[in-house]
């Protein structure tokens, strides 16, 4: 399941992402977009998890929850839009 995590704090990266999920059950990646002028975070990331089970319960522990004193948006990712 791909799961769309938002309003982030800039300073997280793939790598606390992934540790936060893996409390949950086991992540398959973790993925922080980046702005691709300035190189910095958009302050939203996608993880994804195999496990349905264990993502839900990541989904629904996760959001709202406090991480660098941001509260996180965390739900199911919806599919990709092409914007025109």
């Amino acid at each position: 399941m791909n799961i769309y995590v938002g309003n982030l704090n800039y300073k997280v990266n793939e790598e606390d992402l992934k540790d936060i999920f893996e409390e949950y059950g086991a992540v398959s990646s973790s993925k922080i977009i980046m702005d691709k002028y300035s190189g910095r975070s958009k302050g939203f990331g996608f993880v994804t998890m195999d496990d349905s089970n264990e993502a839900n319960k990541a989904i629904e522990e996760l959001n709202g929850a406090t991480l660098e004193n941001r509260v996180m948006v965390v739900n199911e990712a919806r599919p990709r839009t092409n914007r025109y």
